[in-house]
């Protein structure tokens, strides 16, 4: 039975990825009444197999993209003031390549194709001084460190990649949590009055009287109407599916799906840097030191035509990346060496570009009027310049619906955020004074994953007994009890795969008792699954 909501909201959202929650976020900060709806989990698609950097994307230089490229420069450090539990700063190596060709499909390619025909492969390190010149430059850069040359001799830097490489720059990125900025942005967005229901399937919308009517379904079969003035369709990957299948509206603007996979293997080096690799195929791929004890190395461009398939990892995409990474570290990578893979779609606007390579990762926000009701539609996006795609979205949102004010992310703190960009050590110092029972890692982790709110999960605890149920690899249940209460987890794999990776760690038995137990606490709770 369908049950009608009583007043209509201004915004309704379809899509609980990075775009949807940061959207939410930005526009009931402006004074909208705003509901968003995610089919599954937050952040449970594209939003959480990212390659987890706040970067400019050096390599869209290659394709004139310097709008994109200025935007998320600036964006780094803007965002890095506001969540400096969830991303820190990172420098990256770029090995000199001792056998320099040229040979891609960007305009630049193209052009020194045309100027100088021998070059084939990797780029010139005369075009990559000049790229990371403009890096450096192009974002107004306060807080992270420029390039500088590096030598791979005798340092830590060049001891695990092969002896032929003799040199590198080394410029600066950020990292970040993925997953968790998506969560933080919507438990921002709820504390500020959204309402943001997770595993809730928008099943169809039709638009009456000027106002639209849709349709969701709970994960207990319960439907009902929510009414609002206008819609914000940030589906990722579906959202062609949507404007097609829910809305129903005759669009020719379509969506180019394309997959990312990365592998994950034990850890490869001993320092806290970054590589940048280039191929000769003229693709780049990065190796991450990732989760403490592994190293992340992604991550591939392939087309993807189903947004309802599964994005895996496929054996021709592992071992491409083994392949590539073999051309650089001293260590032969083979299969026994990949401990876990992921895969997500990316939703780029199709631009009609040749490759998967060269589609635009910029953004593009229309508005549909065509059935009587407006619908923005959002394609394609970096998770770097999310923010800024959000405040893009309000400018056409406001020009259908009254806004209170204007721009206002910009520097706010996101949950566990309040706190300076080099104050993580004393934060994790304070927190096992506190609770003298933390070790550093798990100190760590906890001050990694919720900033000044890590005091407020472990509450009051004199020993880890104080935790409650152990449950591997330092997860407890008070940590648990949180992400439940505050993070909408509801199921195992939203723990230990999105809002931690503590999956790496844990065994399946463990991961079982978890879910078993979390779906037992939320019956208790009267909550669904």
């Amino acid at each position: 039975m369908s049950t009608p909501s009583t007043a209509p909201d201004d915004l309704f959202i379809i899509g609980g990825g990075i775009n949807g929650c940061g959207i939410a976020r930005d526009a009931v900060g402006r004074g909208l009444s705003v509901t968003l709806a995610e089919m599954g989990d937050l952040a449970q698609a594209t939003s959480s197999a990212s390659t987890k950097l706040f970067h400019g994307g050096l390599r869209y230089l290659e394709y004139f993209e310097f709008r994109l490229v200025r935007e998320a420069l600036i964006e780094r450090e803007t965002l890095l003031r506001a969540m400096p539990h969830i991303s820190w700063p990172m420098r990256f190596v770029l090995p000199f390549h001792p056998d320099m060709r040229f040979e891609n499909d960007t305009p630049t390619s193209k052009l020194m194709g045309m100027v100088m025909p021998w070059m084939k492969g990797r780029r010139p390190s005369w075009l990559i001084r000049l790229g990371l010149f403009m890096y450096d430059n192009l974002g107004g850069r306060k807080i992270l460190p420029g390039t500088r040359t590096l030598s791979l001799d005798g340092t830590p830097e060049g001891a695990p990649l092969q002896d032929r490489f003799h040199h590198a720059y080394e410029y600066s990125d950020c990292w970040i949590e993925d997953a968790r900025l998506v969560v933080l942005n919507a438990r921002d967005a709820e504390a500020r009055g959204a309402r943001i229901m997770t595993r809730t399937r928008v099943t169809g919308a039709e638009q009456r009287d000027g106002l639209w009517h849709v349709t969701v379904e709970d994960a207990d079969g319960t439907t009902r109407t929510h009414v609002a003035k206008m819609l914000v369709n940030a589906g990722g990957p579906w959202v062609g599916d949507i404007i097609q299948g829910k809305l129903r509206l005759n669009s020719t603007e379509g969506v180019r799906l394309v997959r990312g996979s990365h592998i994950v293997t034990k850890r490869l080096f001993d320092h806290d840097k970054c590589y940048f690799f280039q191929g000769t195929d003229g693709r780049i791929i990065f190796a991450i030191p990732y989760e403490t004890d592994f190293t992340l190395i992604g991550t591939t461009d392939k087309e993807h035509t189903d947004a309802g398939q599964k994005p895996e990892c496929t054996p021709e995409e592992r071992d491409y990346l083994l392949n590539f990474a073999n051309q650089y570290f001293r260590q032969e990578l083979t299969t026994d060496d990949v401990v876990w893979s992921y895969s997500g779609v990316r939703p780029l606007y199709d631009d009609g570009a040749k490759s998967a390579t060269a589609a635009t990762r910029d953004y593009v926000l229309t508005v549909d009027q065509s059935a009587g009701a407006p619908v923005l539609n959002v394609f394609g996006g970096k998770i770097t310049t999310y923010r800024r795609l959000a405040e893009s979205a309000l400018e056409k949102i406001g020009q259908h619906l009254s806004l209170s004010k204007g721009e206002w992310t910009a520097g706010v703190p996101l949950p566990g955020g309040d706190f300076p960009v080099d104050g993580v050590e004393t934060l994790i110092a304070d927190l096992r004074a506190a609770h003298p029972f933390l070790s550093d890692r798990w100190a760590r982790r906890l001050v990694r994953a919720y900033g000044t709110e890590a005091a407020a999960v472990t509450g009051s605890a004199k020993d880890a007994a104080d935790m409650g149920i152990a449950f591997g690899a330092d997860l407890t249940e008070a940590e648990v009890i949180w992400l439940m209460d505050h993070e909408y987890a509801a199921r195992a794999e939203d723990v230990v795969w999105r809002r931690s990776k503590l999956g790496l760690r844990m065994e399946d038995a463990q991961i079982a008792a978890l879910d078993e137990w979390m779906l037992a606490r939320a019956g208790r709770m009267g909550g669904a699954a």
